[in-house]
């Protein structure tokens, strides 16, 4: 259920927000938000991370869609299970279907949101992706630990 309620809402916002700044910000143009930190700037990128690939975004959309099918089959399978696993695969799922339908209805996906100094223009999609990568971090790193530990005490008990 986690899986589910975190990609509807990624999607949900992310959209929402891609319209919100299509409707009310011109192309480029610049809105400083909090000093330093967060600066909204209008952006359509029509290729993949750091407008590498322009021009070749609408591929991406295929590429997002066997990620989607491939995080269906896994859970199919039962290989995605718990909740850290659970929120980490609704996070990459929101965020590959909310810049896939920006590929698929504009061939080309809004950006907006810049972080600190210039580091880069992303959107609400980019970041659930983001998240969903921290959090199969944390998943491995914990998995790691607990085999560890497992592995201790058996030395422990021989």
């Amino acid at each position: 259920m986690l899986f589910y309620l975190i990609s509807v809402l990624v999607v949900a916002a992310d959209q929402a927000a891609k319209w919100i700044v299509r409707s009310n910000m011109q192309l480029g143009e610049i809105v400083p938000f909090w000093e330093g930190h967060l600066v909204f700037s209008y952006y359509e990128n029509s290729g993949a991370a750091f407008s590498s690939f322009q021009g070749y975004g609408q591929y991406f959309a295929i590429v997002a869609a066997g990620f989607v099918a491939a995080v269906f089959y896994y859970r199919h399978k039962g290989e995605l299970r718990g909740p850290l696993l659970e929120a980490a695969s609704g996070f990459l799922v929101g965020g590959a279907v909310g810049n896939g339908i920006d590929r698929v209805l504009f061939h080309q996906v809004t950006d907006f949101l810049v972080f600190g100094k210039g580091g880069g223009i992303l959107n609400l999609a980019d970041l659930a992706i983001n998240a969903g990568g921290i959090l199969i971090v944390i998943h491995l790193i914990l998995g790691q630990v607990k085999s560890s530990r497992i592995k201790r005490k058996q030395i422990k008990q021989n």
